[in-house]
């Protein structure tokens, strides 16, 4: 288990107005919106989400860096857990051709609007109970999931993810590592239940016995 960066370079790249994010709208009300997991929060004003999530291959760079580092081959079997539109398979589908892809989201509406190419391979359903057998996949991924869950859901869903595992995983969430950090995190979001340091993620980490490697977006 490492910590190893590939999201981050994606992330720096879009310019983020930390306070105006609190007051320009009713931040709680936003939040309550952006829970829907529905259009709003995909599709919707910025204020309530994403502000529009359509593909525009943003992810190949970091398919192509983890296809890299974990040696990926045609026929391996890869899910991602809370894989909103799909954009991430996808390329990871053109990065490695050949390779065998599943993910899960708990929108629906992520599921319905998903790349046409990847939507056959995507469910609905929830990371704490995953509807596959031990030793399903070569490799689960998970980015941007796992600190929209309470404290109390972290240890299932992180012993569901090595649960259907047969080796290789990758996590990331966010994270702060100072009060300017933990500040600029609080401002953001609209969608966490856990606000964790580093060494806390690692504490839930061991406690529920995850053996893959991990990362961290920070909000500097």
């Amino acid at each position: 288990m490492q910590e190893i960066d590939f999201i981050s370079a994606n992330h720096v790249k879009t310019s983020r107005n930390y306070i105006q994010r609190v007051v320009e709208h009713d931040k709680a009300k936003c939040a309550s919106i952006a829970k829907q997991w529905g259009y709003d929060y995909w599709d919707g004003a910025r204020q309530h989400g994403y502000g529009g999530m359509n593909y525009d291959g943003r992810w190949l760079p970091i398919a192509q860096r983890i296809a890299d580092h974990y040696g990926f081959k045609p026929e391996m079997k890869i899910l991602d857990v809370g894989c909103g539109k799909g954009f991430f398979l996808y390329e990871l589908t053109q990065t490695v051709p050949g390779i065998k892809i599943a993910g899960l989201d708990i929108s629906r509406y992520a599921i319905n609007n998903a790349k046409e190419e990847v939507k056959p391979f995507l469910k609905t359903g929830n990371c704490k109970a995953l509807p596959w057998g031990d030793d399903s996949f070569d490799f689960v991924f998970s980015s941007n999931v796992f600190h929209n869950l309470y404290n109390f859901e972290l240890n299932s869903a992180l012993k569901e993810m090595e649960r259907v595992s047969s080796g290789q995983k990758y996590i990331c969430v966010e994270s702060y590592r100072n009060e300017v950090e933990k500040a600029n995190l609080l401002y953001w979001q609209l969608t966490c239940e856990t606000f964790f340091t580093p060494d806390e993620w690692l504490w839930f980490f061991n406690e529920a016995g995850y053996s893959g490697d991990y990362g961290f977006i920070f909000f500097e």
